[in-house]
């Protein structure tokens, strides 16, 4: 159990709730130990009757109604002190639950982006629940029904030693047997509660993505394909999960062997005793009624037991990812306002996940207020200047300064809330349009909502919806339009009015004319911040006051729009092709 160690912080931090539970679960248990021996009191009472021991029926009827009168009595008082002690343990284990689970999805949050391109989200799902899930059942019902049969087993096996030590012995015959099979069992349990719950994990990642990717399925017509895997995975899930049931199934079968063994030696050797004179016939009865008090507590050992294993393992796969230190920290307490001076000096960066060098010696410089266009192929590392600038990865060589410090060396949150920043790919949220947009700023009035619309060119379009801004779009906005998406997302990005703007190839899907008026605004909204713009089209960087352009991971040229246009390269030839594109498609 070394894994739900983790756990401990937990009980300590209630610990006050879970003394008071484990208080009241053995005054609950207390109570009900009291009804099997006012039922051997009142047949001692009838068995001296009938015996002739009594003669008056009065003193039988009398001492009857006293012990009906406290056995209801106690039956009464056990159930409500039942009640509050699954009020006070079951809770717990619901706090504990909710606690996990924000300790777990804070984590996700610290962790860096390079972990995300390593595991798939359908695994972190599952982690986050079903694995969460599995280990409520261990703070909770599994503590709740141990402390209930050992407070059982220690009072009434105290008490039944105390009437018939012989007896007592013989009942309890069994559970050294127990506890054997018990052990033997449990090992086998933990391995196959691992192998289900890491293939849960296979099934939740192969459904999100067929959901997350339904159109591309439709699209190709693979409808059946993608059902026969799921087929073939839901049919080694369930497999699996036999596997661990069949093992789990031989516990009850087992408890209700022993539990009617323990029933039998207690008739037999009882009825020889009581025969012989050694005890009273209320006696015998007590110890039947005992022992099938404990046969509930008996037989719920086995399940306990599973809950632990269950919980051992999903626990461990939580501690795997909890364990894991994010590559990106801060590490500065120093609070400062970022202005937008941006250099970098002979920056190398390998993606370590493809090992695919990105860039290679990069140098360049951005006063507060300047322009920067980025210009290049496909895969030439010019997303990857952006995410170095928020400082998504750490460079491998070379150094970043903003505002003349080292990046790493900046409190971090600090410089994530001084940068807009526009995806490639444009992700937005299953929520309101007008939502989408205030992720920028929580606070934003519906003035500032709309007039980042009409910056991004998007105005239009949205008050066109049924809902205007308060449409809701679908996962990942696929109720608009690629162009759509780009300009809710470029609208999001400014209306946080940041010193900083980094936009990623965010005019793509848009047509020439929507591009023209989005950076005639775009030049307004960015006036005196620092603003980078990455791009395949010399339009959107023509007007920027400096443009680099790459090439696997190199600057190859660099200066002013007209500077590149005067120069034999790259920059010439796309412009040219392109200038020729337009012309064409104007014709």
């Amino acid at each position: 159990m070394k894994e739900l160690q983790h756990l401990n912080k937990y009980f300590y931090k209630y610990r006050y709730r879970l003394l008071l539970g484990i208080v009241i679960t053995i005054i609950a248990r207390i109570f009900l130990l009291f009804t099997p021996r006012f039922i051997r009191e009142s047949i001692n009472v009838v068995d001296n009757y009938r015996k002739g021991i009594v003669t008056d029926i009065a003193i039988v009827k009398s001492e009857l109604l006293i012990n009906i009168l406290w056995i209801i009595g106690a039956a009464i008082i056990a159930g409500l002190f039942t009640f509050l002690m699954r009020q006070t343990i079951i809770n717990v284990s619901r706090y504990i639950e909710f606690d996990l689970k924000n300790e777990v999805y804070q984590q996700y949050q610290r962790l860096s982006l390079n972990f995300y391109k390593k595991n798939r989200t359908g695994d972190l799902m599952n982690r986050i629940t079903e694995d969460v899930s599995a280990v409520r059942m261990y703070a909770g019902p599994a503590i709740m029904y141990t402390i209930n049969t050992i407070t059982l087993f220690v009072i009434a096996l105290i008490y039944m030693f105390q009437q018939a030590p012989k007896l007592t012995l013989y009942t309890i015959l069994p559970l050294p047997i127990l506890s054997v099979a018990i052990y033997q069992l449990s090992k086998e349990i933990h391995k196959r509660s691992t192998i289900v719950q890491e293939y849960l994990s296979k099934l939740s990642t192969f459904t999100q993505e067929s959901f997350s990717g339904i159109s591309v399925i439709k699209a190709y017509g693979i409808e059946n394909q993608v059902y026969n895997e799921f087929n073939d995975l839901s049919a080694g899930s369930r497999q699996k999960q036999l596997d661990l049931v069949r093992i789990r199934a031989m516990f009850f079968p087992m408890m209700i062997l022993l539990i009617g063994a323990s029933n039998l030696i207690v008739i037999y050797i009882g009825g020889v005793q009581y025969m012989n004179g050694e005890i009273e016939l209320g006696t015998l009865t007590e110890f039947i009624i005992y022992v099938n008090m404990l046969t509930w507590p008996v037989a719920t050992i086995g399940w306990v037991t599973s809950l632990v294993q269950r919980a051992e393992a999903s626990q461990k796969r939580i501690n795997e990812f909890l364990k894991i230190e994010p590559e990106i920290r801060n590490n500065s307490e120093i609070r400062s306002e970022i202005v937008g001076d941006i250099v970098f000096k002979n920056v190398h960066f390998t993606y370590d996940d493809t090992n695919i060098t990105a860039l290679n010696g990069v140098s360049f410089k951005v006063d507060h207020g300047e322009t920067l266009a980025i210009i290049g192929k496909t895969g030439s590392g010019k997303s990857t200047i952006l995410d170095l600038i928020g400082r998504l990865y750490d460079i491998d060589e070379g150094s970043i300064l903003i505002d003349g410090n080292p990046i790493e060396q900046l409190h971090i949150t600090d410089l994530r809330e001084s940068i807009g920043y526009v995806p490639q790919d444009a992700f937005l949220f299953s929520d309101t349009i007008k939502n989408n947009i205030k992720f920028g700023k929580e606070d934003a009035t519906d003035e500032e909502v709309i007039e980042a619309a009409k910056n991004a060119s998007v105005h239009n379009n949205i008050i066109k919806f049924n809902n205007g801004y308060d449409t809701i779009l679908g996962e990942r906005g696929i109720t608009l339009s690629g162009g759509q998406k780009q300009r809710v997302s470029i609208a999001r990005s400014i209306i946080k009015k940041p010193n900083i703007l980094l936009f990623d190839d965010c005019l793509s899907a848009v047509d020439t004319e929507t591009e023209e008026k989005i950076l005639k605004n775009l030049a307004k909204v960015s006036a005196g911040k620092t603003t980078v713009i990455v791009s395949h089209r010399v339009s959107s960087a023509k007007n920027a006051d400096k443009i680099i352009v790459l090439d696997q991971g190199r600057i190859i040229q660099q200066g002013s729009h007209q500077d590149l246009i005067n120069e034999e390269g790259y920059y010439k030839d796309l412009y040219l092709k392109q200038l020729s594109e337009s012309s064409r498609q104007e014709y």
